[in-house]
């Protein structure tokens, strides 16, 4: 064993290539004792590699990292990377794991393994106390059931085709984490420098649905009174939005619900148009024939279900949920197809089969049409009551609700915005004001492991700038060059999020956003779970407090993120709309000309008398 002076080869230093080689620009890492190697292959290929070596970014809690790589791939359907250390650094993936899973985000996962060898037989053998403690027998196993591959690198003259084929299950459907990992031996091993043809790496093609399912979708789309189409992931691909609208345009009578699964997935101003619910609309209860397309949760049973006379089709790019234990719909049909072709191939049939062109042209589907149009405009009218904001004469004594501020972030912020939305209960008031109606400009989640919307905040800003110029670059000039991005965030899942993480990698990279913390006091979901099962329960009977899901008194959510940044970061809060028409302005300011990061804590819901106003939170501190 030994160190060597000589600038070397190694499976690491391959490794990096062939992450670059295969379009990943960027590596979130976590670094520790089992990554010797891959720090020297760090140094020598910014060294040597300057514009074609990965972009490394240092973060603090490996949470933040992954949901950095989620968000950044999201944005672009482009695989991002993340290092981690051995099985803590993989623990300390936690929820984000679980987020990349469900929510189909195409991320690579690289975990050193401590070494093998112990009396130096070769170079990385072991040299530090911890090696032993954190020698485990399966390392994999702590995030297997989560991925779509994991495999060891074993020796470095095949480490790039290991890595390719990681990203080829990370890409192909439906995508989701991959895991890597290898001892510090393997990843130090002297190799000849060697490429692959990437053309011969591509992710699997995507799967049509069979020609008689074309035709007896359509017809029964054609035929039916009350038709639906339900969705939850095909907004991942722009595409499969515009298609989805050709085909609410062709059949007057179609309703479209989005299930908040993921990306938007169809424009809120198309009268087609349903808003985003979660498994609960009055038009699953009252449609005849369903078309549930990429969705996870399309209803949920023992609070809203079809008709049992409804004709059901669930076409999935994972239609069996092969990592649902429990799942099923009574569908008459399913099919394994890709959204966007699928919408294609119905679109086509429709409009170019005389007998459906002419059904879809009578005077019934003519009357569906203004039908339509009239529900949607209901719709949007208590939609824009609910968000209007009260005279300027009771700005002052008016607490802030939901559907207000998101209305006014929404006329505030730039129309292309990207909201990355984490706000649990409040989601369905916030979607329905934000109304988005262009592709990747409404994320959220994609599982349940709260925290997410930090780090992807981070990873979507870090995205859209990167991607300002053509060719994509990493030039400082880019910085704030994108996107506005707002992450909108409940109390309890700022605190999730790492704060202390997110707001230091901000500042260290310059990644501005806008965070919009929702402070309605504590947990809010589990008092709505506790209802759904007893609802005259003790619990219900007593307040947050009693119930353990209280966070009075509060945090000071915004002075968290201002000293997590060293300063650099407008801080600010706000319980009035008084307050919140001077104070949104301002932390929009910081972000675009300041460079900076800006988090304004919007208290919800708080009963002010007169001279109650102005009292608190006067003053906003700036960095």
């Amino acid at each position: 064993m030994g160190s060597t002076a000589k600038s070397t080869y190694t499976t690491s230093f391959a490794f990096f290539e062939a992450l670059w080689e295969a379009g990943v620009t960027h590596v979130f890492v976590n670094l520790g004792s089992d990554h010797p190697s891959i720090i020297e292959a760090m140094v020598k290929g910014q060294n040597e590699k300057k514009g074609e070596f990965p972009r490394i970014i240092t973060c603090p809690n490996e949470m933040v990292a992954l949901s950095m790589a989620d968000g950044f791939a999201r944005l672009t359907r482009k695989p991002q990377c993340v290092i981690v250390h051995v099985d803590v650094g993989t623990q300390g993936l936690a929820a984000a794991v679980h987020n990349a899973s469900c929510g189909r985000a195409p991320v690579l996962i690289f975990a050193g393994l401590s070494p093998i060898t112990l009396n130096g037989e070769y170079r990385g053998s072991r040299t530090e106390y911890i090696h032993w403690i954190q020698d485990v027998p399966d390392q994999k196993q702590i995030v297997a059931q989560y991925c779509r591959y994991t495999g060891e690198i074993r020796f470095g003259r095949n480490v790039k085709q290991i890595v390719n084929r990681a990203l080829q299950f990370a890409t192909s459907d439906p995508p989701g984490p991959v895991y890597l990992y290898g001892t510090r031996e393997a990843m130090e091993e002297e190799i000849e420098p060697y490429q692959l043809e990437q053309d011969q790496w591509q992710k699997v093609g995507p799967a049509a649905l069979p020609e008689d399912a074309v035709q007896n979708i359509s017809e029964y789309l054609a035929s039916a009174q009350a038709p639906l189409l339900i969705v939850g992931y095909t907004g991942r691909n722009e595409d499969s939005v515009h298609a989805a609208v050709a085909l609410a345009d062709t059949i007057p009578a179609l309703k479209v619900l989005d299930t908040g699964g993921s990306d938007m997935c169809f424009p809120a101003n198309h009268p087609a148009s349903l808003g985003l619910r979660y498994g609960v609309e009055d038009n699953i209860r009252t449609a005849d024939v369903i078309l549930v397309v990429d969705c996870d949760v399309p209803w949920i049973p023992t609070q809203c279900q079809p008709s049992a006379n409804a004709k059901i089709f669930h076409v999935d790019i994972d239609v069996l949920k092969q990592q649902m234990p429990v799942f099923y719909i009574p569908a008459i049909a399913r099919y394994k197809a890709d959204s966007y072709t699928t919408f294609t191939q119905l679109n086509t049939h429709l409009t170019t089969n005389p007998t459906l062109t002419t059904l879809l042209q009578d005077s019934a589907h003519t009357q569906a049409r203004e039908a339509r149009k009239a529900d949607f405009q209901k719709r949007q009218d208590e939609i824009t009551q609910a968000g209007t904001l009260p005279p300027p004469s009771e700005h002052a004594t008016t607490a802030i609700n939901p559907s207000t501020l998101a209305s006014h972030i929404r006329a505030t912020l730039p129309s292309d915005t990207i909201f990355a939305i984490e706000a649990v209960t409040l989601t369905g008031f916030i979607a329905d004001q934000l109304a988005p109606i262009h592709p990747k400009t409404y994320l959220n989640c994609g599982g349940g492991g709260l925290g997410w919307s930090g780090g992807g905040a981070l990873g979507i800003k870090l995205a859209s700038d990167y991607h300002s110029s053509s060719p994509p670059s990493f030039s400082s000039a880019n910085t704030n060059k994108g996107k506005f991005v707002c992450q909108i965030v409940g109390d309890g899942t700022f605190l999730f999020s790492v704060p202390g993480s997110v707001y230091w990698i901000a500042q260290r990279y310059n990644i501005p956003i806008l965070t919009i913390v929702l402070n309605n006091k504590g947990w809010n979901a589990p008092r709505r779970s506790l209802l759904l099962v007893h609802p005259d329960g003790e619990g219900s009977k007593v307040d947050n407090k009693a119930l353990n899901i209280s966070f009075e008194p509060s945090p000071d959510f915004a002075g968290i993120a201002k000293a997590a940044a060293g300063g650099r970061c407008w801080a600010g809060s706000c319980r009035t709309v008084k307050e919140l028409v001077e104070r949104l302005p301002a932390a929009v300011k910081a972000v675009r000309e300041e460079g900076i990061c800006a988090v304004l804590e919007c208290k919800l819901g708080e009963d002010l008398s007169a001279g109650e106003v102005e009292e608190e939170f006067k003053g906003v501190s700036s960095g």
